[in-house]
């Protein structure tokens, strides 16, 4: 089987898409956006861990610097469904990295390693770990260090030491770039990630980073041991699919899909939420068919509702 998982994405991949996602593929890994440990310990955490049964399995991504605050944030998340928690240690975003998180902390293995035996000790979780194959501090790190060597990846990997990593196959240069920046302009290195496999055949390796096709995914399987897509589901989430025609699965057809979004938009109304946090999630459904004009005309906009979604099926006969 194919092994593939929904990328953790600020802005996107909140409940709504992680359950649209679901509703077309529930064998893909889904996960959060990323949620600082000072968000749980200080939000609404009946919101901000909020979870359905629906969308299982998901994983939780934190942004974290601090040991106290990730083993306060960890008792907390033990009583949610989450299926593991995720360490974010490749967030490029210079604000993030400001704060000693993200990406900033392949400098500091150590101090990762401590802040994901704790989590899993507290909270009772799978901790995994996602990260960058290195960084160029300029500007950020003492006398402007690089990590950008294999064997201060792989020092990384061994120090860290838990039992699954999901690698974005390029550096991250922690200054001067913004995060989408971050994503196209460092090369990708995908046989980096590959000899991390070959030399640690007995931990789990996903590989993220330009991923768009089912070609790709094919490519990949081969080397590693699962995938991770981010963009490429949001633009076309029926890329999800396909996957299920991959792994020999039923393939849901869009008028299927569409009528479930159409009693999940009505659950929504019925509890007083916008549908618009839902439906503007769903752009790309209908990406590149006929239809695909008349969706985002209709539903694009935040007055959308479940009639809305209704009217549409009706045109489509």
């Amino acid at each position: 089987m194919y092994k593939v998982s929904l990328a953790p994405m600020v802005d996107r991949t909140d409940i709504h898409f992680r359950n649209f996602i679901s509703m077309i593929n529930k064998d893909i890994e889904l996960y959060t956006e990323m949620i600082t440990t000072q968000a749980i310990l200080n939000g609404d955490r009946s919101k901000i861990l909020k979870i359905t049964n629906v969308e299982n399995p998901v994983v939780l991504q934190i942004a974290t610097s601090n040991l106290k605050e990730s083993i306060e944030a960890a008792k907390y998340i033990k009583y949610t469904n989450y299926n593991a928690v995720n360490i974010n240690v490749g967030c490029p975003s210079d604000r993030v990295s400001g704060h000693n998180m993200g990406a900033y902390l392949m400098s500091e293995p150590e101090l990762v390693r401590d802040i994901a035996q704790a989590v899993k000790e507290y909270s009772g979780k799978d901790v995994t770990i996602k990260n960058r194959i290195g960084i160029d501090g300029k500007g950020i790190l003492e006398n402007d260090r690089k990590i950008v060597r294999y064997e201060e990846l792989l020092n990384f990997i061994d120090i860290t030491n838990v039992s699954k990593y999901i690698v974005h196959a390029r550096i991250a240069i922690l200054k001067g770039l913004s995060p989408k920046e971050n994503r196209t302009i460092p090369e990708l290195d995908y046989e980096m990630v590959y000899r991390l496999k070959r030399d640690r055949p007995n931990l789990m390796i996903e590989i993220n980073g330009g991923i768009k096709t089912i070609e790709d995914i094919k490519i990949h399987h081969n080397y590693v041991d699962s995938v991770m897509i981010g963009r490429a589901f949001y633009d076309n989430p029926m890329l999800a699919n396909e996957i299920n025609l991959l792994n020999d699965k039923s393939v849901k057809k869009h008028t299927e899909i569409v009528k479930e979004m159409f009693h999940y938009v009505k659950m929504l109304e019925e509890n007083n939420e916008k549908p618009h946090h839902f439906l503007r999630h769903t752009l790309g459904l209908f990406y590149n068919t006929k239809y695909s004009k008349m969706w985002k005309n209709m539903i694009s906009s935040t007055s959308a509702t479940s009639s809305t979604v209704l009217e549409f099926l009706n045109k489509m006969g």
